[in-house]
């Protein structure tokens, strides 16, 4: 049950992305296509065993990511089904790397000081380092999760909009809180955000500040000056983690030659304790039809070019 889901939803999933059809008969499942999408349901349904021993649930992104070529390719090149990649967990799921990127990026998430990467929506780096800071916040090895944004569309000029500092900068951290909604419990993460121990803070607001004992994280950092970006990453104080997430196709910055996301990835490349992650549309675990769109726009991107 666990692994097909309720009136076998979760193979219906998988026929539906795949284009196979797939037959559950007592503990037997038959997959009926083309050569290769079997192959590639087949793989699918080992992920999703191994998935369901380590967390005892599934759902419909798992389905998604059991698709994803790079989990494909580990599950073939191992002679049993071992767990895929690095396992973090939260109160309310375990969280795995599902490509081969997406590794490289929580190894560094937990061993480096200072992360930075680049690349499409849909890649998880939002996403997993929200996991990983959490993760180390509940295990008491950090005192705070710091969650920054630039609010390109205020112009930062936030002290003129209504409101105290969070309700001007809640709706340009919404998709860090739906993270972390989906990792914890709202009324956990509420009595956090009251104590302190999660806080929020525009980017604007950070100048001056020594970040200790922090796992902070910038989100949307190709919205960031190379002014903003530099002043972020000197914040660092001891027993702290650094994070810049950015995509660069997605500058909405006045003057895209203002964003600061490449230039730091160009100066900071070459020092042991930073790493940079270059992601790519190989990487995108959302719905398929998301790798399609942005495999698309890269094409058309290039074909200019």
């Amino acid at each position: 049950m666990g692994v097909v889901g309720a009136f076998d939803n979760n193979l219906k999933e998988l026929e539906r992305f795949s284009g196979s059809k797939i037959y559950f008969r007592g503990n037997s499942i038959a997959i009926k296509g083309k050569k290769f999408e079997n192959e590639r349901v087949k793989s699918a349904i080992e992920y999703l065993i191994d998935r369901f021993r380590s967390d005892k649930k599934i759902d419909r992104n798992d389905i998604i990511s059991s698709l994803n070529n790079d989990v494909i390719n580990d599950i073939k090149n191992q002679s049993t089904v071992q767990p895929l990649g690095e396992v973090i967990k939260t109160p309310k799921r375990s969280v795995i790397s599902r490509s081969k990127k997406q590794k490289e990026y929580v190894k560094s998430l937990k061993n480096n000081q200072i992360t930075m990467s680049l690349g499409p929506a849909g890649t998880g780096k939002t996403y997993l380092a929200v996991a990983v800071a959490l993760s180390m916040l509940l295990e008491k090895k950090v005192e705070r999760i710091i969650l920054s944004r630039p609010a390109v569309e205020a112009g930062e000029r936030l002290g003129f909009l209504p409101g105290d500092m969070k309700d001007k900068i809640d709706p340009y951290l919404r998709p860090l809180y739906d993270s972390l909604y989906d990792l914890l419990d709202y009324d956990k993460i509420q009595r956090k955000i009251e104590s302190g121990a999660i806080e929020i803070a525009p980017l604007a607001f950070m100048r001056g500040r020594t970040l200790k004992n922090s796992f902070a994280i910038l989100d949307e950092a190709q919205n960031a000056t190379r002014i903003q970006i530099k002043m972020f990453l000197t914040r660092i104080g001891e027993n702290s983690k650094l994070v810049v997430n950015g995509d660069p196709s997605q500058i909405d910055l006045p003057n895209k030659n203002q964003s600061g996301l490449i230039e730091a990835q160009n100066i900071l490349k070459g020092i042991k304790e930073i790493a940079v992650i270059n992601f790519d549309h190989q990487d995108v675990v959302r719905h398929p039809l998301v790798t399609k769109i942005v495999e698309a726009y890269q094409k058309n991107s290039n074909d200019k070019g």
